[in-house]
């Protein structure tokens, strides 16, 4: 779940002026199980079922690219169940795949992967070799877990910073968070691909870009002081700030719940991931959430901050 900063994760803008993020990991998972295969083939069983004879068959192209990358040529059969939809959502759910595939197929192959090579061979997975024209953030937020300053260098490295508040006040800040789901699924790639050519092109843009990145530097420090109602003020600010990047972020119908939902005592929202479609955060005092919710008239969803990222739950070598 970003906050802040979404769009500088994006290479043509953080290889010119650095990018900056500020999220957290959330308690909704998806599981990747790796299980020896004793023909000799692979079979892959998500929203779909794959069982080919060899690599060179599969379609599902993150887990052709990750096998590829990790030199795996078949005699498996992977799993994968998730606890919301895979696709289209705007909570990291195809990176979370990637990155628990990645750690799950290395443990498969004896080796231990850390977090950060989990970060960076992820992002090599979809971005390098799937050409996915997508950002950097949801690959370290799943590898990391956490909540986090994720900063985007210019040199492709990428820092990750915890952010330091006081407990109480990350507590209140789960609990003042709602989240609806609002039925549409999009694919995030159009969207990210227009943003990173207008990113690249338009002074105006950049600037936009550059208060995002402020502003995520902003509230860390707010969190940092304990003035943990500045979220909204600063995710409002964000919003606006990301619908002016590209048309296609928002709509009328999707504007329509964020105005009801601030009329009825949301202090500032946004919508998750790319824009266009998925879930709509916003913070708000909790005397405030039913009449939000009416309001809204959307799927309320349930989640906490998860401290932990991708882990491996269960080894067993054989």
């Amino acid at each position: 779940m970003s906050f802040v900063g979404g769009g500088s994760d994006l290479p043509s803008y953080y290889r010119r002026h650095g990018g900056a993020v500020l999220s957290t990991a959330i308690n909704k998972y998806i599981y990747v199980s790796v299980n020896p295969k004793f023909d000799g083939g692979i079979r892959l069983a998500y929203s779909k079922v794959e069982e080919v004879d060899n690599l060179a068959q599969v379609e599902h192209r993150l887990v052709h690219a990750t096998f590829e990358m990790l030199g795996l040529k078949g005699g498996v059969e992977v799993t994968t169940t998730a606890d919301i939809p895979a696709r289209g959502t705007g909570l990291g759910s195809s990176s979370s795949f990637t990155v628990g595939l990645i750690q799950a197929v290395s443990a498969y192959q004896g080796n231990h992967t850390s977090a950060d090579e989990l970060g960076r061979r992820s992002c090599e997975v979809e971005i390098d070799r799937c050409g996915e024209p997508i950002g950097k953030q949801d690959q370290y937020a799943a590898a990391f877990g956490g909540l986090n300053l994720i900063e985007f260098n210019e040199d492709d490295s990428v820092r990750v910073s915890p952010i330091i508040m006081n407990r109480e006040d990350r507590d209140m800040i789960e609990r003042r968070i709602i989240v609806f789901y609002t039925g549409i699924t999009r694919s995030a790639s159009g969207i990210l691909q227009k943003q990173s050519e207008e990113a690249e092109s338009d002074v105006r843009k950049q600037a936009v870009l550059k208060r995002m990145v402020d502003l995520t530097y902003h509230l860390r420090d707010e969190f940092a002081r304990g003035q943990i109602d500045s979220l909204g003020e600063i995710l409002h600010e964000n919003w606006i700030l990301k619908k002016s990047l590209t048309e296609s972020i928002s709509s009328e119908q999707i504007d329509g719940w964020y105005d009801a939902a601030i009329k009825a005592g949301a202090l500032g929202g946004k919508l998750l991931g790319a824009g266009a479609g998925g879930f709509l955060m916003f913070y708000a005092p909790v005397d405030r959430h039913e009449a939000i919710a009416r309001a809204v008239g959307l799927r309320q969803i349930d989640f906490g901050f998860e401290p932990l990222g991708s882990r491996i739950l269960f080894y067993n070598p054989g």
